[in-house]
């Protein structure tokens, strides 16, 4: 292989040199990227609550991308200079395949970014949604109890009270009517 290579032209040369080198840290990033190679390999438990920015959302120049890039401007140039276009025309068309492919690729992860979810509870979603009792909630806020309720499509069991003149057993069907500033649904009676 190093006799190839050695009688290769300059042009040619550098063609395949892009591609073969674009073409492993390429590789490397995906293998990288499967087994988990950006996150730390740090055990412990962490917890606390970040809020911030989720970042800049289309990224057309990132590592990933511009190995993207070199990968298919080496190997489309290649392919160009095997078919026997001239050295404009193979840089040309190289540097266009490149381009798209750094598009595709930051369309790509743009996308994958807007599919993932907080998953984060958000109490006022659950207002004017019907559940039904599951602990017994005290007439006139007494006691506390707890009501089966599906917010943001998730069943959930959350903790209720009521200013109905009775006791919520379970079973009975309610409509989530307020929401107390310490996260306490209130809850109406809806079958009498």
């Amino acid at each position: 292989m190093g006799e190839w290579y050695a009688s290769l032209e300059l042009f040619p040369k550098v063609y395949w040199s892009i591609a073969l080198i674009g073409s492993v840290v390429m590789i490397i990033f995906l293998l990288l990227t499967l087994i988990g190679g950006d996150a730390d390999g740090i055990d412990g438990d962490v917890d606390a609550e970040i809020e911030g920015d989720t970042g800049i959302g289309f990224q057309f120049l990132s590592i990933k991308n511009l190995s993207g890039f070199f990968a298919i401007f080496g190997w489309s140039g290649v392919a160009c200079i095997e078919a026997g276009y001239s050295n404009g025309l193979t840089i040309l068309i190289s540097i266009i395949c490149g381009l798209l492919m750094m598009v595709s690729m930051a369309a790509l992860f743009y996308y994958l970014s807007k599919l993932q979810s907080s998953g984060t509870l958000h109490l006022k979603n659950a207002l004017n949604q019907v559940g039904e009792v599951y602990l017994t909630i005290g007439a006139n806020r007494r006691s506390i109890g707890k009501v089966s309720i599906r917010v943001q499509g998730t069943l959930r069991e959350l903790e209720a009270l009521t200013d109905e003149g009775v006791d919520l057993k379970q079973g009975n069907v309610v409509e989530v009517k307020d929401i107390t500033d310490n996260g306490i649904l209130i809850v109406k009676l809806l079958n009498k």
